[in-house]
């Protein structure tokens, strides 16, 4: 086990080593972008990647204080699900009204690979090679997507 600190540390160590892995990497519209706290541009529209003792998960959250809104947002979202998906890729879960860390009320459009370990370095290629291209993958589908959720 590991202290809070070391924890800590060894967490923000493994999200430097990503960010510096995406730092040349420029966005779908050619400018560079803060991988790591990527902005939509839409307000309480997030881009959130985590990473703790049992997976890892890269997630589009909604998190409009006001739950019919989240809903509106969301339905924009499904309205764009097969964009989404074709960008990706892949089909992500797509979950209305869940509970984030701090018990606030959000919905979430997530993937997430499991069984990996932030704090084994071993489990760091695996997780860097799941989070690097849907990213990516997101910034892609975003640049398009972005103008219908505007306002």
């Amino acid at each position: 086990m590991y202290t809070r600190e070391q924890a800590s540390q060894l967490r923000q160590h493994f999200w430097t080593t990503f960010g510096q892995y995406l730092s040349p990497q420029l966005s779908a519209e050619g400018c560079k972008v803060n991988w790591l706290n990527y902005k939509t541009g839409v307000k309480d529209v997030y881009f959130r990647m985590n990473a703790d003792n049992r997976r890892g998960y890269i997630s589009i959250e909604l998190a409009h204080p006001d739950t019919e809104l989240q809903e509106l947002v969301f339905d924009q979202f499904m309205e764009h699900k097969t964009m989404l998906h074709e960008a990706l890729g892949e089909e992500w879960q797509w979950l209305l009204h869940t509970s984030d860390e701090s018990g606030r009320v959000v919905s979430r459009i997530y993937k997430e690979i499991a069984p990996v370990n932030v704090f084994n370095k071993d489990d760091w290629p695996a997780l860097i090679s799941f989070l690097k291209p849907r990213i990516i993958a997101l910034d892609d589908f975003w640049s398009t997507a972005k103008y219908s959720f505007e306002g």
